[in-house]
Protein backbone atom coordinates (compact mmCIF):
# COMPACT_ATOMS: atom_id res chain seq x y z
CA UNK A 1 0.00 0.00 0.00
CA UNK A 2 1.08 3.37 -1.10
CA UNK A 3 0.72 5.23 2.32
CA UNK A 4 1.61 8.56 1.54
CA UNK A 5 -0.28 9.11 -1.33
CA UNK A 6 -3.49 7.48 0.00
CA UNK A 7 -3.32 9.11 3.71
CA UNK A 8 -3.10 12.33 1.54
CA UNK A 9 -6.13 11.78 -0.19
CA UNK A 10 -7.47 10.90 2.52
CA UNK A 11 -6.80 13.78 4.98
CA UNK A 12 -7.74 15.99 2.28
CA UNK A 13 -11.39 14.48 1.72
CA UNK A 14 -11.66 14.42 5.48
CA UNK A 15 -10.73 17.84 6.04
CA UNK A 16 -12.40 19.14 2.89
CA UNK A 17 -15.81 17.53 4.05
CA UNK A 18 -15.75 17.96 7.82
CA UNK A 19 -15.71 14.51 8.64
CA UNK A 20 -14.63 13.92 12.11
CA UNK A 21 -11.72 11.04 12.35
CA UNK A 22 -8.92 10.19 14.26
CA UNK A 23 -6.37 7.16 13.20
CA UNK A 24 -5.88 4.49 15.15
CA UNK A 25 -4.81 0.45 14.20
CA UNK A 26 -0.95 -0.21 13.14
CA UNK A 27 -0.40 2.78 11.82
CA UNK A 28 -1.29 4.78 14.75
CA UNK A 29 1.01 2.61 17.18
CA UNK A 30 3.37 3.44 15.02
CA UNK A 31 2.49 7.19 15.38
CA UNK A 32 3.08 6.31 19.15
CA UNK A 33 6.32 4.80 18.91
CA UNK A 34 5.46 1.35 18.68
CA UNK A 35 6.47 -0.24 15.24
CA UNK A 36 4.49 -2.87 13.75
CA UNK A 37 4.18 -4.29 10.26
CA UNK A 38 0.53 -3.26 9.07
CA UNK A 39 -0.60 -3.58 5.19
CA UNK A 40 -4.29 -1.65 5.53
CA UNK A 41 -5.25 1.93 7.86
CA UNK A 42 -7.95 2.06 9.95
CA UNK A 43 -9.99 5.39 11.33
CA UNK A 44 -12.85 5.90 13.82
CA UNK A 45 -15.22 7.71 12.27
CA UNK A 46 -18.65 9.75 13.38
CA UNK A 47 -21.28 7.38 12.34
CA UNK A 48 -22.99 11.13 11.23
CA UNK A 49 -19.96 11.27 8.89
CA UNK A 50 -20.70 8.08 6.91
CA UNK A 51 -22.33 9.08 3.65
CA UNK A 52 -19.32 11.96 3.33
CA UNK A 53 -16.73 8.64 4.24
CA UNK A 54 -18.47 6.76 1.53
CA UNK A 55 -18.13 9.55 -1.19
CA UNK A 56 -14.67 10.45 -0.65
CA UNK A 57 -13.87 6.63 -0.85
CA UNK A 58 -15.77 5.86 -3.82
CA UNK A 59 -14.49 9.54 -5.24
CA UNK A 60 -11.16 7.30 -5.14
CA UNK A 61 -12.49 4.45 -6.75
CA UNK A 62 -12.21 2.10 -3.35
CA UNK A 63 -15.70 -0.19 -3.06
CA UNK A 64 -17.53 -1.26 0.00
CA UNK A 65 -16.57 -4.99 1.26
CA UNK A 66 -18.39 -5.19 4.04
CA UNK A 67 -20.37 -2.43 6.47
CA UNK A 68 -22.26 -3.27 9.38
CA UNK A 69 -23.55 -1.33 12.54
CA UNK A 70 -19.98 -0.85 14.08
CA UNK A 71 -18.05 -1.12 10.94
CA UNK A 72 -17.24 -0.43 7.35
CA UNK A 73 -14.58 -1.73 5.03
CA UNK A 74 -13.30 -0.39 1.49
CA UNK A 75 -10.84 -1.97 -0.85
CA UNK A 76 -9.35 -1.24 -4.04
CA UNK A 77 -8.87 -3.46 -7.11
CA UNK A 78 -5.06 -1.73 -6.94
CA UNK A 79 -3.04 -3.36 -4.57
CA UNK A 80 -1.12 0.17 -4.15
CA UNK A 81 -4.57 1.53 -2.84
CA UNK A 82 -5.20 -1.18 -0.33
CA UNK A 83 -7.86 -1.22 2.32
CA UNK A 84 -8.92 1.16 4.53
CA UNK A 85 -11.16 0.47 7.54
CA UNK A 86 -13.62 2.53 9.79
CA UNK A 87 -14.62 1.72 13.19
CA UNK A 88 -18.27 4.36 13.00
CA UNK A 89 -18.24 5.88 16.63
CA UNK A 90 -21.54 6.72 18.17
CA UNK A 91 -21.70 5.18 21.60
CA UNK A 92 -20.59 7.37 24.41
CA UNK A 93 -16.61 5.28 25.05
CA UNK A 94 -15.92 6.03 21.39
CA UNK A 95 -17.17 9.76 21.07
CA UNK A 96 -14.70 10.48 23.36
CA UNK A 97 -12.17 8.89 21.98
CA UNK A 98 -12.40 10.83 18.70
CA UNK A 99 -12.90 13.91 20.74
CA UNK A 100 -9.55 13.20 22.52
CA UNK A 101 -7.56 11.91 19.56
CA UNK A 102 -3.70 14.27 19.59
CA UNK A 103 -2.75 15.60 16.51
CA UNK A 104 0.62 13.98 15.17
CA UNK A 105 2.85 14.95 12.01
CA UNK A 106 3.21 12.26 9.03
CA UNK A 107 5.83 12.38 6.64
CA UNK A 108 8.00 14.52 8.05
CA UNK A 109 5.43 17.20 9.15
CA UNK A 110 3.93 17.01 5.40
CA UNK A 111 0.34 15.69 6.72
CA UNK A 112 -0.91 15.93 10.54
CA UNK A 113 -3.48 13.58 11.33
CA UNK A 114 -5.53 13.27 14.33
CA UNK A 115 -4.40 10.04 15.98
CA UNK A 116 -6.20 8.45 18.67
CA UNK A 117 -4.45 8.34 22.65
CA UNK A 118 -2.20 5.61 23.79
CA UNK A 119 -4.96 5.08 26.27
CA UNK A 120 -8.09 4.91 24.02
CA UNK A 121 -5.66 2.44 21.63
CA UNK A 122 -5.13 -0.17 24.28
CA UNK A 123 -9.28 -0.35 25.26
CA UNK A 124 -10.17 -0.99 20.93
CA UNK A 125 -7.25 -4.05 21.47
CA UNK A 126 -8.76 -5.21 24.70
CA UNK A 127 -11.91 -5.62 23.41
CA UNK A 128 -10.42 -6.95 19.99
CA UNK A 129 -8.80 -9.64 22.12
CA UNK A 130 -11.35 -10.62 24.38
CA UNK A 131 -13.82 -10.99 21.43
CA UNK A 132 -10.40 -13.38 20.20
CA UNK A 133 -7.98 -14.34 22.50
CA UNK A 134 -6.12 -15.91 19.32
CA UNK A 135 -5.06 -12.41 18.54
CA UNK A 136 -1.99 -12.41 20.11
CA UNK A 137 -0.90 -9.30 18.18
CA UNK A 138 -3.19 -7.50 20.37
CA UNK A 139 -2.23 -8.27 23.42
CA UNK A 140 1.83 -7.80 22.31
CA UNK A 141 0.92 -4.34 21.14
CA UNK A 142 -0.87 -3.41 24.56
CA UNK A 143 2.18 -4.15 26.31
CA UNK A 144 4.30 -2.60 23.77
CA UNK A 145 2.14 1.06 24.41
CA UNK A 146 1.80 0.38 28.30
CA UNK A 147 5.69 -0.08 28.22
CA UNK A 148 6.25 2.92 26.10
CA UNK A 149 3.79 5.29 27.58
CA UNK A 150 3.13 3.60 31.22
CA UNK A 151 4.39 6.83 33.05
CA UNK A 152 2.10 9.30 30.87
CA UNK A 153 -1.14 7.51 30.59
CA UNK A 154 -4.22 7.62 32.44
CA UNK A 155 -4.66 4.60 34.23
CA UNK A 156 -8.05 5.24 35.32
CA UNK A 157 -9.33 4.82 32.31
CA UNK A 158 -7.41 2.22 31.10
CA UNK A 159 -8.84 0.07 34.23
CA UNK A 160 -12.22 1.10 32.86
CA UNK A 161 -12.19 -0.18 29.48
CA UNK A 162 -10.58 -3.96 31.48
CA UNK A 163 -13.33 -3.41 33.89
CA UNK A 164 -15.97 -3.17 30.90
CA UNK A 165 -14.62 -6.60 29.45
CA UNK A 166 -14.57 -7.84 33.27
CA UNK A 167 -11.01 -8.45 32.40
CA UNK A 168 -8.91 -6.69 35.49
CA UNK A 169 -6.98 -9.80 35.91
CA UNK A 170 -6.05 -9.34 32.33
CA UNK A 171 -4.60 -5.84 33.00
CA UNK A 172 -2.87 -7.52 36.00
CA UNK A 173 -0.98 -9.54 33.91
CA UNK A 174 0.18 -7.60 30.81
CA UNK A 175 0.94 -4.11 33.07
CA UNK A 176 3.22 -7.40 34.54
CA UNK A 177 4.76 -8.37 31.45
CA UNK A 178 4.96 -4.39 30.70
CA UNK A 179 7.18 -4.49 34.10
CA UNK A 180 4.92 -1.73 35.20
Amino acid sequence: MDFHSVLKSLVHGFDREDVAYAMMGGFALGLWGVQRATVDLDFLVRKADLPRVHAIMTGMNYHLLHQSENVSQYVSDLRVFGEVDYLHAFREATTHMLARAATKPLFGGVLEIPVLLPEDLIGLKVQAFVNDPSRSRDRDDIIALMDRHGNSMDWTRIEGYFALFERLDLLAELRKAAGL
